[in-house]
């Protein structure tokens, strides 16, 4: 959470200043939030804290829960559990109005990552957004593909460059040959060269020494203004204090007050349980990531030692979620650490631990695990899991259980989470990441529990 100033490039700084006449300088807009592919509304958390933060009111800030948030393979073909470009983009519509009706206003402000941008610009160009928001920002969204053409990849899916979707939204809109619709104004974040999705070779993409034919200023669009941020990875594109401070700039035409998240001295905590699969209360149907509601599925929360994470006594919070799958409210302190305990039929027990939460948040949304046939044989599980970035070991200071780099954390910012099987009696595990310390216990696989150390920033 650092406060530096020095995040935008020349060529986003001066475009910003044209925004110094915004009359969002002083009434703040509804801001909508759009996850990207396999992600939920919870990834944002931190970036509603920031803007929490500077003043903008918390009801007018709102995260969507793409229901099954997977693209298909090939987007004109039907998936089960994954959606179309066309179905995306009507959740957002519908999303957006929701919006409008609760707070009386007549535009929103659009705040996008990866495939998250591709609903923002389908809903402008296609669905009527044009009238309906004022600002777009795209964080990371590979405009330009993930791929152009490669042969055995499929050339219907979103993410191809030459394939129709995104040929259609990037054909010129005027005699400029810009690729964005007007009069919303909009704003491209991207990494200078550290974006996964926006490489020369396919090496993330399972096509090492193949070109893609996408180049690193692929998530850039004619006609907006462009930032380039050094070093960030895909999803800190949006999710980083350099990305907040870049949108909240072209928003308002000002320099946010601070970067850092300014605690609550009390917080009230609520979120959803969600599963896996195509009906989450059915192992059978699959273990993608999917948005649903994991009714009956139990959660307590205790309040631990932050030394060595065990429990200071028995749950301070217990509840059954119902078809909702919210499980809260639960009131607690900015400083308490806590884990996370969820039970649910066909899930295995899982053992969630964060750090303390500095404010509030009905974004708490987790997910039980299942606990893979290649794991099951280890004394215990345990995974480091990063959803707001990536772990890249030629840039980050970071360590899982006294190991660095973690397990399977290669160069390049690609890889999120990291897993290990610790051995011997349950005891305390630590994920260190840039300062912040997540510590957690081990819990036997044996019993089927699993423990998680998740990261907020």
């Amino acid at each position: 959470m650092t406060t530096r100033r020095t995040f935008l490039t020349a060529t986003g700084a001066l475009a910003l200043t044209a925004c110094a006449t915004n009359p969002f300088a002083t009434e703040r807009p509804p801001v909508v939030f759009v996850h990207g592919n396999g992600d939920s509304a919870s990834i944002w958390q931190s970036t509603l804290w920031r803007f929490e933060s500077n003043g903008w009111p918390r009801e007018r800030l709102h995260a969507i829960d793409l229901p099954y948030p997977l693209a298909r393979d090939v987007d004109a073909n039907p998936q089960p559990g994954r959606t179309s470009t066309a179905e995306h983009m009507a959740f957002l519509k519908a999303e957006v109005e929701k919006v409008l009706r609760a707070t009386g206003a007549r535009q929103v402000v659009l705040m996008a990552n990866s495939r998250g941008g591709y609903a923002v610009r389908n809903y402008i160009q296609n669905g009527g957004g044009a009238a309906t928001v004022s600002h777009a920002i795209l964080g990371g969204t590979p405009n330009h593909g993930v791929w152009h053409s490669i042969p055995g990849m499929p050339d219907g899916s979103e993410f191809a460059g030459a394939g129709p979707f995104l040929t259609m939204l990037n054909a010129p809109k005027n005699a400029n040959g810009d690729e964005v619709t007007g009069p919303v104004r909009w704003l491209t974040i991207r990494s200078n060269d550290n974006d996964k999705f926006a490489q020369p070779d396919g090496t993330w993409i399972g096509r090492r020494g193949t070109p893609t034919g996408v180049t690193f200023d692929g998530p850039q669009l004619k006609g907006a203004t462009n930032v380039v941020l050094p070093r960030v990875d895909h999803r800190e594109t949006a999710f980083s204090a350099a990305a907040f401070d870049a949108a909240y700039r072209f928003i308002t035409g000002e320099e946010p007050e601070t970067l850092e998240i300014q605690a609550e001295r009390r917080v009230v905590l609520n979120g959803k349980i969600t599963g896996l699969g195509l009906r989450p209360t059915d192992a059978a149907s699959g273990n993608f990531a999917n948005n649903l509601p994991l009714p009956g599925a139990r959660l307590e929360v205790f309040a631990i030692d932050p030394a060595t994470g065990e429990r200071r006594g028995g749950p301070v919070h217990t509840r059954v979620v119902d078809a909702s799958g919210m499980w809260g409210p639960f009131t607690t302190e900015a400083v308490t650490h806590h884990e996370f305990v969820i039970t649910a039929a066909g899930y295995a027990t899982t053992h969630i631990y964060r750090s303390p939460f500095p404010r509030g948040s009905n974004l708490v949304h987790m997910r039980p695990e299942r606990i893979p046939a290649a794991d099951q044989a280890g004394p215990s599980l345990v995974i480091m899991n990063r959803p707001r970035g990536y772990l890249d070991p030629t840039r980050d200071r970071m360590a899982f259980d006294g190991v660095t780099p973690p397990p399977g954390a290669v160069p390049g910012a690609g890889v999120s989470s990291s897993r290990m099987k610790p051995t011997g009696a349950p005891r305390a595990v630590v994920a260190e990441f840039n300062g912040e310390r997540v510590i957690g216990r081990t819990w036997p696989t044996a019993g089927n529990e699993v423990t998680v150390l998740e990261l907020t920033f």
